[in-house]
């Protein structure tokens, strides 16, 4: 997002963090759901979209016409908390629709952490995510566009069937529909982070050639904590094809100890003497 769009944005995401502390976790996972059917229909209407982040228009008439067309058909906290979305400045229609379903999302990890379950949403949405990169027929079956999200969502429904909680399969389907414009496995990476953030973590991704002892990762973990000073939520992902060591990426920074990587090095090094 750009400057403007970030500050309203910050003001909306205020106002929820304000919501949830006064509302008990299934009141604002209700409203949660709200505001993401908002997102959807933002989606699939470009004229409201651009109507309700035109800049030609005051703030206060944006809010009253999105009040005139939801009124009614959701909730008065889902409707207060977009409205004061659509009464900021947005840079872009586009950036109106990633900021609407960015607050859904973030509504509905706040009601799993306020349930205290959003410590397993986070693990039970990296697990489905090994799982889906695992299988090639599976990958391809999710993430196939043509095929539309409601089928590929039953799907996967059938697959987190008692495996997984609720949210977690609501939140899968979030990334089936493209949350934020990303592909399904760039969205199920960013609910990820998201849950991780609300939880004032930040996430590890470790890949390893076996699976690390508990020991291991929380060794890990602790050393990561200290170079980034927050907490860190170590994710592993087993590839016997690194060979030995690990690689760990952390937001932007990647630091690759693998065999794997030795022996490319100084393949590369022969190759050129």
């Amino acid at each position: 997002m750009q400057a403007a769009s970030r500050e309203s944005y910050k003001i909306a995401a205020e106002r929820l963090d304000a919501y949830v502390r006064g509302a008990e976790p299934s009141a604002v996972a209700t409203t949660a759901d709200d505001i993401i059917s908002v997102a959807a229909l933002l989606r699939r209407e470009p004229r409201l979209r651009r109507a309700l982040s035109d800049p030609a228009r005051s703030g206060e008439d944006r809010a009253a016409l999105l009040t005139g067309i939801l009124g009614g058909k959701v909730g008065a906290d889902a409707l207060e908390l977009v409205a004061a979305l659509v009464s900021g400045r947005w840079s872009a229609p586009s950036e109106l629709l990633d900021a609407t379903e960015r607050l859904g999302v973030e509504a509905l990890l706040a009601a799993a952490d306020s349930g205290g379950e959003l410590g397993e949403v986070e693990d039970e949405l990296f697990r489905f995510g090994q799982v889906v990169s695992g299988s090639p027929e599976l990958s391809n079956a999710l993430s196939d566009a043509m095929v539309p999200a409601k089928q590929r969502a039953t799907l996967a429904d059938q697959l987190l069937a008692g495996k997984a909680r609720p949210v977690t399969g609501y939140l899968v389907g979030v990334a089936l529909a493209g949350f934020g414009g990303r592909s399904f496995t760039g969205a199920l990476t960013r609910l990820v982070e998201l849950a991780a953030d609300r939880r004032d973590r930040q996430v590890a991704y470790v890949t390893v050639a076996a699976p690390l002892s508990e020991e291991e990762e929380r060794r890990l973990g602790a050393s990561l904590s200290a170079i980034y000073g927050r907490e860190v939520s170590v994710k592993q992902t087993v590839n016997p094809e690194v060979l030995g060591g690990a690689s760990v990426r952390v937001g932007s920074d990647l630091y690759d100890g693998t065999v794997l990587r030795r022996l490319n090095e100084t393949r590369n090094a022969l190759a050129k003497r």
